[in-house]
């Protein structure tokens, strides 16, 4: 079991930045790739980014790329998401996940584990 919990949120204004962080506790959580995931209101949950078990790999949606960055540290068991140039569209209640796996996904179903989210709003 993996329990993950996601803090930073808030509100920014348009071109600002945030950094949301993602704390793991329980299993080994170098064995498990990591992903961000977000939702906005009506809208279904979209992949934004995701990171290698080991840190060495990593991609993005093409919407966040160049401007959001994943990263992780394994003897913190936490991993980031650092967000810039925030534009209103990336208003969203962003979500942690954990795979079991050594490579990123990209896909929400394969992730075994989630944290209960951190909402970032953008405002123009």
């Amino acid at each position: 079991q993996v329990q993950l919990v996601e803090s930073g949120g808030g509100l920014v204004q348009a071109g600002g930045s945030l950094r949301l962080s993602c704390a793991a506790s329980g299993r080994t959580f170098s064995s498990y790739a990591m992903g961000w995931f977000r939702q906005a209101p009506g809208k279904e949950r979209d992949f934004v980014a995701a990171i290698t078990w080991s840190g060495d790999g990593t991609y993005y949606a093409v919407s966040v790329k160049g401007r959001f960055t994943i990263s992780r540290d394994n003897a913190k068991n936490t991993v980031w998401l650092q967000m810039n140039s925030l534009k209103p569209e990336d208003t969203a209640v962003y979500y942690c996940a954990a795979a079991h796996s050594s490579y990123y996904h990209i896909v929400s179903r394969e992730y075994d584990y989630w944290g209960q989210g951190t909402q970032v709003t953008v405002s123009s």
